[in-house]
């Protein structure tokens, strides 16, 4: 049973990214995200994690919602 807590912090860290608070700040001001690019095409992943999100999303399991925070996040720039 995973009883890893789901939270923007803990998905930066399943992808291999930074995860402090100012650390995910800055990667969200860094790569921004058009309305016509899908989260796990856009060009910063690398596959593993552009597999993770992509599966993620499609089992809609626990890391759906903080993915789609995480989504929300890069396009309001």
């Amino acid at each position: 049973m995973d009883t890893t807590k789901h939270d923007i912090n803990t998905l930066f860290k399943q992808l291999g990214l930074a995860s402090s608070e100012k650390e995910i700040d800055s990667f969200i001001a860094a790569h921004t995200l058009p309305d016509t690019t899908l989260l796990q095409d856009a060009p910063f992943w690398d596959q593993a994690q552009r597999h993770f999100i992509a599966e993620s999303l499609a089992e809609d399991g626990d890391w759906s919602e903080v993915i789609d925070e995480l989504d929300v996040r890069l396009r309001q720039q």
